[in-house]
């Protein structure tokens, strides 16, 4: 088995032991990204639409890092700290997707790293 590892400094450094993402078999699977800035570490908004735009920014460049996009997205998984943020979060993400839409699941969560209120990740094809 071939898995190789892509990294980008244009997006946030791991925050623990993982892989920004890994590429196999013609499929890139991205680790969560947090509402992280790459260059300072910090969250990026105070609500969950402004965080959600940066955790999918983060996951566009990652995608550029591995020379696919997000146009290519097979499947994502959204975390929210507030299912009452669930409406706002969609439409920063139907922004960033378009038909067909990736096959999706959401789940409230009791915390993310680093006091997050939203984390995405995602399975895009090469």
């Amino acid at each position: 088995m071939t898995l190789k590892k892509i990294a980008t400094t244009l997006a946030p450094a791991a925050v623990g032991p993982y892989s920004q993402a890994i590429e196999h078999q013609g499929l890139l699977y991205v680790s969560g990204q947090l509402p992280l800035d790459a260059q300072s570490g910090q969250i990026v908004g105070k609500t969950a639409a402004e965080q959600a735009t940066q955790c999918l920014e983060n996951l566009r460049t990652i995608a550029v890092a591995a020379n696919t996009s997000l146009a290519r997205t097979v499947k994502t998984t959204v975390l929210l700290t507030d299912l009452r943020a669930f409406q706002a979060v969609n439409e920063i993400y139907a922004s960033y997707f378009s038909e067909p839409f990736p096959a999706r699941a959401c789940y409230q969560v009791v915390a993310l790293p680093k006091g997050a209120a939203v984390e995405i990740e995602a399975v895009i094809a090469l």
